[in-house]
Parts: structure tokens; sequence; C-alpha cells
């Protein structure tokens, strides 16, 4: 359930996941299970205050202001989201006026509320520090949802869903 208003600065998507608490913890932390729905890893010890490298497609995204921000095993994790850099732009596909948008935008976070839902979980991601109505902000609209969705199918059927084109 996305409950998105499009002149906030949070982007928040809710939804219900066939699973336990740790489960999902270990699904949002875990570098062998995000790399299967996410294509990312986290290089952190998910302690808050703990600087996160970020690998993705064999980059990696390193900067002193990426670290975990809350980290509740079970409850609830948040981050500062990761670096825009000129490298991880290309790589992405992303033109050089769209970066400079991004870049200039500033840095967001994340955080994974997680609430026991009967036998299922449900799982509030808040992305937060937006420019309301920004770029960054369309994005995640738009890479939630897919992303939620796969790990969803991952949790409940072994499978990650396959990437969704861009």
């Amino acid at each position: 359930m996305d409950t998105d208003t499009l002149d906030s600065s949070a982007y928040v998507y809710s939804a219900y996941i066939r699973t336990t608490p740790e489960e999902l913890w270990r699904a949002l932390t875990d570098p062998d299970l995000t790399r299967r729905y996410w294509g990312v890893t986290f290089v952190t010890d998910w302690i808050t205050g703990s600087p996160m490298v970020w690998e993705e497609g064999g980059r990696t995204t390193s900067d002193p202001a990426q670290v975990v921000l809350v980290a509740e095993p079970g409850r609830r994790l948040s981050y500062t989201w990761h670096t825009f850099t000129p490298e991880w732009a290309h790589a992405v596909g992303i033109d050089d006026d769209l970066y400079i948008r991004l870049v200039e935008e500033g840095r967001s976070k994340v955080t994974y509320e997680i609430e026991p839902a009967g036998d299922m979980v449900k799982l509030t991601v808040v992305h937060d520090d937006l420019k309301a109505s920004g770029t960054i902000r369309g994005l995640v609209g738009e890479g939630w949802p897919a992303l939620v969705s796969s790990l969803k199918s991952l949790l409940e059927t072994g499978e990650e869903l396959p990437e969704v084109p861009r």
C-alpha cells in the first residue's frame, strides 16, 4: 500500500509480507539476500553510527556520511542513502544533467519499520529528507514498490522477481 503524498518530503510505502520480523531483518541486512532482490550489498556491522559501503555491479560507493542511523533488529533499521558519484551515474545510465540534479538535492535517508501482523509482518519504508516534488523523490517513488515486491517474493516463495526494466 502506497501512502505517498507528492507535497511531502518523505516517500512512504507499506507492504504485508508472510514472514517473521527476524527473517525480514535478515533479508534487509544479509549481503547474500540483498544481492538477490536488490543487486546491492552493504559492507557494515549494522551498529548505529557505523559506516556503510554500498557495493553494486562491481562498484563500491563509500562516503563518511553513509552511516547506520538506527539498528534495532526485528523492529527498525535506518541509514543514510548512498552518495551519488559520477561512476555510479555512468554505470546506471544517468546522464550529466540528471546527475547534477540528484547531487544538488542532497542526502536523504531510509527507514524500515517492521511490525508483526498476525502470521505476517508489516514493512513500512520511509524514504525521508527528500525535496518535495524533487528528482530523487520521483525515482524512489518508482524504485521502492519494485524493490519491496521482489523482497516480498523472495521471502514468500524463495525466488526474487526479475529485474524491473527502467
